[in-house]
């Protein structure tokens, strides 16, 4: 009994993508998703269209996320016109109920900025430990680096 190697076909992107493959599955069901989603700004009032999203349908539920529980009452009220316009969509036909889930939006996390400073004798110290360093790389490295000095420019890098 031998093993061998299947060797494939490279395949055009269109035909993985739309395929009956479980990459098509997935496309066909983003696309649906997508399309829930512009379905659903549609009904909904401007000032929660760009706070509720769509986030998966599974077993005739859709998930509807957003991010404040204080837009769960209106939602729930609105349940039953809410599932007649998901349902214009032929992929949602069979929708029967919404489930609803809160997930507070967190700002991105942006850490501070520490401005670093290179004195003047820093940069000194580094130039001249670079000028008795045989390594080549080590002594443009440390040039560099004596670059960044605050009011010394290091000279060019160059062959001595």
């Amino acid at each position: 009994m031998s093993i061998k190697a299947k060797r494939f076909r490279a395949q055009p992107a269109a035909r993985l993508l739309n395929g009956k493959g479980q990459l098509g599955n997935v496309m066909r069901q983003a696309r649906m998703l997508e399309q829930a989603q512009w379905h659903l700004r549609e009904a909904l009032p401007t000032d929660m269209q760009e706070q509720v999203f769509v986030g998966g349908y599974h077993e005739e539920t859709l998930t509807l996320i957003t991010n404040r529980a204080s837009w769960l009452t209106w939602l729930r009220y609105e349940q039953r016109r809410l599932i007649s316009v998901l349902r214009e969509i032929p992929e949602l036909a069979a929708l029967t109920r919404l489930n609803f889930k809160v997930r507070p939006v967190r700002p991105v996390f942006v850490p501070a900025q520490q401005p670093r400073h290179l004195p003047a004798a820093a940069a000194e110290h580094l130039l001249d430990c670079a000028s008795h360093t045989r390594d080549e790389h080590l002594r443009r490295s440390l040039e560099r680096l004596a670059a960044h000095a605050d009011d010394l420019q290091a000279p060019p890098s160059g062959d001595d």
